[in-house]
């Protein structure tokens, strides 16, 4: 489905005339059709560690989570299928309870170094350890210390990519290690180096006496 025809209310559709940038997005209406994640949005998700989720409540209220785990945690099954395990937290349920009585969920990831964001609508599934195994076994992160309780499965119904404006750059303390990581390996050479030039220097006054 396109993402400009699903997310643009009559209301939306409406401000956008007083604005002035209806005529815009009747053309992106037009263009955003794609059937399925293309090799650059899985990309984009196999290197997230986070991600913000939607859910409607019975009381008609959005309730947003933050989602985290290791990078990739969120597993790609099909260009159409997203799927992640459940850690147990704070034992609220308040998104799995929500999306018992309603499946419809909207999803914002964000790369803060790329500055980069990536909108997804999306149907979801919550399935117990129980019912499918090899699911399970196949999506859990394994070398993450957690504790799983349940899964989800995301169907992906629409996504679309985000303007990068006032998104301020933030880099994760593995990221600044590795940008830094040749400086400080020529920060230790010039020690090392620094350190046989004056031990050579010692030799040298010890002789000339």
């Amino acid at each position: 489905m396109n993402y400009s025809e699903l997310a643009f209310s009559d209301a939306a559709k409406a401000l956008q005339v007083q604005y002035g940038s209806r005529r815009i997005y009747e053309q992106v209406e037009k263009q955003n059709i794609v059937d399925g994640l293309t090799d650059n949005e899985k990309l984009f998700i196999a290197h997230q560690d986070h991600f913000y989720m939607a859910s409607i409540g019975e009381n008609g209220y959005p309730y947003i989570q933050h989602r985290g785990g290791p990078e990739g945690f969120v597993k790609i099954l099909d260009d159409h299928t997203l799927a992640f395990v459940d850690f147990s937290g704070n034992k609220q349920y308040i998104t799995a309870g929500n999306i018992e009585t309603d499946s419809h969920v909207s999803i914002i990831m964000i790369s803060y170094p790329h500055r980069a964001r990536l909108k997804l609508y999306a149907k979801a599934r919550v399935l117990t350890l129980q019912d499918d195994p090899e699911l399970f076994a196949r999506i859990d992160p394994a070398d993450y210390k957690h504790r799983p309780e349940r899964m989800f499965v995301l169907d992906i119904i629409a996504y679309d990519w985000n303007c990068p404006q006032h998104i301020t750059p933030r880099y994760t303390t593995d990221e600044i290690n590795q940008a830094y990581a040749s400086q400080r390996v020529h920060i230790s050479e010039l020690e090392a180096e620094n350190i046989r030039l004056k031990t050579e220097l010692e030799n040298l006054k010890k002789t000339s006496k």
